[in-house]
């Protein structure tokens, strides 16, 4: 009897757990973004970009209402109207709120606690692969993980901004993160479809992302009496060996019912951006009224032109010292990806690669070259926030690696919680500690 009643109360608490986990990780990660918006949380932010779209869909258009741009930064000018150029969703996502308070709407405030949910979903991401028993994990580990995500990235300083750019990267974490948890053993096709054609609708590079689903797909399409992959084989043979087990019907059948969302949702962006610009493939940023038009009609949006510039910024770009107050400044083109969370490099050496982990591996490095091949290096910020494109999946990798967290990591943890607080709470706030350069030129400390 005694047996029986602890074995309830066992299977309660893990219940309570399972929601109350996620549940505290969004109420504390919320409240302490809210908390750091300071009074900011106040007042709409100058460039809600968002809000004056969702208006604009409330009235049955798609230029900006009374066809005049509400400020001088981002609008796209086209045959003689004003247009927001970035992707639609999260203007769809808050337009209920503006629907009430209209221009009024804060934005500044909504973001943040939609924020709240990233880490949240990060962790029922890192429970499932826990619970396939591929990451070995304890509950407490994930959760710090998520906490690390949540304080000690990028993304803290992105929470907490609200403006058109940041508000993307809000929105577009935690598509990625469902679509992850979505395609794990391609088990949730169409709804990894849907939280990827999602994702193209808020920050359209994330599309190559489709190669975690793909390999998922594939490996578990293959037959159960697959020949074996010869390890001493060259790389093209074991791919062939391997692919040569592959049940194509089945994998056909899956790519399929993912496929499906996607060319909906392609479709519609296809459709809004024929009838704004007379080009299914133009959002508009090549019409975007910015100093550096110019390089965008020579070498386009992506080129490998702008490869070196942005390397060295996702790679080499560190805090400028000084003898002078406030004695540590930085470049507006932000810090480089290690130096803002140098926990990243445990996802760098696992201890041994899983099909998982190579999926994970392969929709990073798709991403972050994309990105890297950008007319953009993600200028105005504090760290490379392009990396929240794929940050969840390293997060991810970092579970799955098999590397101990020994005292390291933690300070590690810490040191990146204590720079992305300084980053949340100055970046757009404390100008001193950033160059005033407007030229994008500067990325290192001149002489």
């Amino acid at each position: 009897m005694l047996a029986r009643v602890m074995a309830a109360a066992a299977s309660r608490m893990r219940s309570l757990r399972r929601v109350g986990v996620p549940a505290a990780l969004f109420a504390l990660c919320a409240l302490l973004y809210v908390l750091a918006l300071g009074d900011r949380r106040l007042t709409p932010s100058a460039d809600n970009h968002f809000v004056h779209l969702a208006m604009s869909f409330l009235q049955g258009q798609l230029s900006v209402l009374g066809n005049r741009a509400p400020g001088s930064n981002d609008w796209a000018l086209f045959e003689g109207k004003w247009y927001v150029s970035f992707p639609p969703l999260p203007a769809i996502v808050i337009l209920p709120l503006v629907a009430i308070w209209k221009t009024q709407t804060l934005d500044r405030l909504f973001w943040a606690v939609l924020a709240g949910f990233s880490p949240a979903l990060l962790y029922v991401l890192l429970r499932a692969l826990r619970e396939r028993f591929e990451s070995g994990r304890h509950w407490v580990e994930d959760a710090l993980l998520s906490v690390l995500f949540a304080f000690g990235t990028v993304f803290f300083f992105v929470a907490v901004q609200g403006a058109v750019w940041f508000a993307a990267h809000v929105v577009a974490v935690s598509l990625l993160i469902l679509y992850a948890l979505f395609s794990l053993d391609a088990k949730r096709p169409f709804w990894a479809g849907l939280m990827l054609g999602l994702c193209f609708l808020t920050r359209p590079n994330t599309s190559v992302a489709v190669l975690l689903f793909t390999f998922e797909a594939l490996r578990v399409a293959r037959r159960a009496d697959s020949p074996a992959v010869p390890e001493d084989a060259l790389v093209y043979t074991r791919v062939f060996v391997w692919l040569k087990g592959v049940q194509w019907r089945v994998f056909a059948k899956s790519a399929a019912i993912f496929a499906a969302p996607i060319l909906v949702l392609g479709g519609v962006a296809m459709w809004m951006n024929y009838a704004r610009f007379h080009d299914p493939f133009e959002f508009g940023h090549r019409y975007l009224q910015i100093m550096w038009r110019g390089r965008i009609e020579r070498w386009g949006l992506f080129n490998y032109h702008y490869l070196s510039k942005n390397l060295a910024v996702f790679t080499s770009a560190l805090p400028w010292l000084s003898a002078r107050a406030p004695y540590l400044m930085m470049s507006r083109h932000g810090l480089a990806l290690w130096v803002t969370t140098p926990a990243l490099l445990w996802a760098l050496w696992p201890k041994k690669l899983t099909p998982t982990m190579v999926a994970l591996f392969s929709a990073s490095a798709a991403v972050c070259v994309f990105n890297l091949l950008y007319q953009n290096s993600g200028w105005i910020q504090f760290g490379y926030r392009f990396a929240l494109d794929y940050m969840p999946f390293l997060f991810a990798l970092i579970a799955l690696s098999k590397r101990r967290f020994g005292p390291g990591f933690w300070l590690l943890a810490l040191f990146a919680i204590a720079l992305n607080t300084f980053g949340a709470i100055t970046f757009d706030r404390a100008g001193q500690f950033y160059d005033g350069d407007a030229t994008q030129n500067v990325i290192f400390q001149p002489d």
